[in-house]
This record gives structure tokens, C-alpha cells and sequence, in this order.
């Protein structure tokens, strides 16, 4: 697996994985009837840094992104994204995405990471971040509007970086 900077060829490729699970409204908080370009914008150009993740022959595998989690005096904390595409799913892609996105905090001088919506029921994701040394600081009661299972917790969990 190789983890690199996203470049804007990448596109097509990254909707690909980011798509579906928009499409779903089980995990990430964007309306499902989201359109490419404002996923670009809000996966891409909001943000500090888009990382991919692809195969030997390139095809992607996963996408984070990287960003503070406030402005000014809070920007400091940062905060990060993952999909993961399903055919990847179950390979450790997660999880490379998550240590790379930490070392890259350290990197631009961010000391602590935080996720602010974690879906509850989302199970492989509060597993993976756990495992990833992230502690549930927060339980936020009926915060996410499941497509199936209508209103359920959101977590917020963090993990301090350096210091």
C-alpha cells in the first residue's frame, strides 16, 4: 500500500469510494444527495491536506483528510476523515490511514487530534479509532440522523498528539 498526497487527477477515483458511503448516511454527516463538486470541496479544498491511499498499480483504496478541528486558538487540535473503499475493506487500510494522518498532525505541529461526530453504530470505525489510541471523551444523545435507524448517539473521541 502507498500512502501519498492527493492530486486533482485523483478525483474521479476518490468520488468512487467517497459516493457510496455519502450515498448511505450511516457514517459522515453530508447530505446523501451530494453532488461531486461539493464533495470535492469539502473533501479537497477545505481542508489542509487529502491523502490517498492505492495499490501497487494505483487504484485508490482509501482517502483521508486532515484539518483543524477550529480556528484560531483551537487550531491546534486537529481533525481527520476516513473512507475506506469497500473492496478494500477488512485490509488494514483503515488503520494506515489513521497512524499516517497522526504522524502528519505531528508534522504540521498539530498536538492533539479530535473526532467530532462518530457514528455510534458505526462499530468498525469506534473500533479502528480505539485501537488507533482514541478515547470516547463524549457521547452526544440522538446527534446523528440515521437513514434506518433515525436518531442515534454521536461520540466524540480524541487522542492527545504531543505534550
Amino acid at each position: 500500500m502507498i500512502l501519498r498526497p492527493y492530486e486533482p487527477g485523483d478525483w474521479p477515483a476518490v468520488w468512487a469510494v467517497l459516493e457510496p458511503v455519502f450515498r448511505a448516511g450511516e457514517t459522515f454527516p453530508h447530505d446523501p444527495a451530494i453532488d461531486s463538486e461539493a464533495a470535492r470541496r469539502a473533501w479537497v479544498e477545505a481542508v489542509d491536506a487529502t491523502v490517498v491511499a492505492t495499490d501497487a498499480d494505483g487504484a485508490i483504496l482509501g482517502t483521508y483528510y486532515l484539518r483543524p478541528n477550529q480556528p484560531c486558538l483551537g487550531a491546534h487540535v486537529a481533525n481527520a476523515g476516513y473512507v475506506v473503499a469497500e473492496a478494500a475493506r477488512g485490509r488494514g487500510v483503515g488503520h494506515a490511514l489513521c497512524r499516517h494522518s497522526q504522524e502528519e498532525a505531528r508534522r504540521r505541529g498539530f498536538t492533539a487530534m479530535q473526532f467530532n461526530l462518530v457514528v455510534s453504530t458505526n462499530t468498525a470505525g469506534v473500533a479502528a479509532w480505539s485501537r488507533n489510541g482514541f478515547r470516547t471523551i463524549g457521547r452526544l444523545p440522538g446527534a446523528f440522523r440515521h437513514p434506518r435507524l433515525g436518531e442515534v448517539d454521536a461520540l466524540v473521541m480524541f487522542k492527545r498528539l504531543a505534550g
